[in-house]
């Protein structure tokens, strides 16, 4: 079993990590993607926006001289922009005052553009050309403000990046290592649930065999009745054990359904005492036992106070008390009590588990299956209620069971 844990615990590391590895890798090409096509559409983007800036601009120069009138030509001391007025022969014929005396700047025909660059500075320049009458007007505008914004945008890509992967990986680190404790330690119960079982099943499946061999082995010193009582007493014990784990296995798969209507408590108590007093010898006591009345599974509620019954006889020396109760706040508590050896403090809440003995040195005849109390808790549990154990006034444990109370209307 320890290898099996100690394997576990390497498999689940190994998923963590994969995971995360994973989840990191996704992401960043997730986010590299989604950064190239952030960059090239911003600078698609404002290019676009220059060019119709300078296309704007181009159309004014010609309407000017088309109309005879001055071009605006001036530009003042910015360097972000330059126009120019080609004749047919090439020459430039007018020209803002940064390239005065310049030849073109671009060679690019009416209605096209292009990207060049010039001696203003070491940028480029979107070059629009359009017809103006004969002449070409060419209009640049710089592209600087277009590469200084891509480059800082796919500087905090490459600086902010890394830093999401790093989020990424913490969190999913984080977050899948108590989902994948949560599955070690349920497939810890189930392979722990699944070696009990066999063990307890084994038990009952070990002595019909044997009762049947020496039956075969010595048929002239075996009856039928002798064979059939002890075959039949081990057949009913495998019975109800089998109906437990089928129990425990619907409530672990969530499966568990009850048929819920009111229920009187009480009565099923009184059910209870009346049958212990008929089957032991011991004192049992019900002058506790007041209305309660809940909504629940008749079948169910049975079944817990049954468990809950056999459990206080199988521990009790003498004595057993019932008791039923309705509080202020209209919960119902079912009390049973014994004059046993008690629970310790710290075994209070184990007892409930499944396959638990604190007597381990106890014949399973008598110590039971171990699965009595934990049935009580699941069935209590799936009625909204709580079960506990605390010390009894007769001197052993008292098992406290406390369930909502039914509806005013349902009453």
């Amino acid at each position: 079993m320890a290898a099996d844990s100690a394997g576990g615990i390497a498999r689940l590391r190994q998923v963590r990590w994969r995971t995360t590895v994973t989840a990191v890798v996704v992401a960043g090409a997730a986010l590299v993607v989604a950064g190239i096509g952030l960059v090239l559409t911003l600078r698609d983007t404002m290019t676009e926006q220059v060019h119709d800036g300078a296309s704007i601009r181009a159309e004014e120069v010609a309407t000017a001289l088309a109309n005879g009138n001055q071009p605006p030509l001036a530009v003042g001391d910015a360097e972000d922009i330059i126009i120019q007025v080609v004749a047919p022969n090439g020459t430039v014929a007018e020209a803002s005052s940064n390239v005065a005396g310049e030849p073109p700047i671009a060679d690019v025909a009416p209605g096209d553009s292009d990207v060049v660059a010039t001696p203003l500075n070491d940028g480029d320049y979107l070059v629009v050309a359009v017809d103006a009458e004969g002449d070409t007007v060419l209009v640049g505008r710089a592209l600087d403000d277009v590469a200084e914004t891509s480059r800082a945008v796919v500087l905090a890509l490459v600086v902010g990046i890394p830093l999401v992967l790093l989020v990424v990986g913490a969190t999913t680190w984080l977050l899948v290592g108590p989902v994948l404790d949560r599955v070690e330690r349920s497939d810890r119960r189930q392979r722990q649930f699944v070696s009990d079982a066999s063990h307890e099943l084994r038990s009952p499946i070990a002595a019909i065999r044997q009762h049947a061999e020496v039956a075969l082995a010595h048929p002239d010193r075996s009856t039928l009745d002798g064979l059939a009582s002890p075959v039949l007493a081990e057949a009913i014990r495998l019975q109800g054990l089998v109906e437990d784990l089928l129990l425990l296995a619907r409530v672990d798969e969530r499966a568990l359904r009850l048929d819920r209507q009111a229920v009187d408590v009480d009565d099923l108590a009184l059910d209870e005492i009346r049958r212990l007093r008929a089957v032991t010898p011991m004192q049992v006591q019900g002058t506790g036992v007041g209305a309660g009345r809940v909504e629940g599974d008749p079948r169910m509620l049975v079944r817990v106070l049954r468990n809950a019954s056999d459990n206080a006889a199988r521990h009790a020396r003498t004595a057993i008390a019932f008791s039923v109760a309705t509080d202020r706040t209209g919960s119902v508590e079912v009390t049973v009590d014994d004059d046993g050896p008690g629970i310790p403090p710290a075994d209070r809440e184990r007892v409930f588990q499944r396959f638990v003995r604190l007597d381990e040195a106890r014949a399973r005849d008598g110590g039971g299956s171990g699965l009595g109390l934990a049935i009580v808790a699941e069935v209590v549990r799936a009625h909204g209620g709580t079960a506990s154990f605390d010390e009894s006034d007769l001197g052993g444990a008292r098992l406290r069971i406390r369930l909502p109370g039914a509806d005013d209307d349902g009453s």
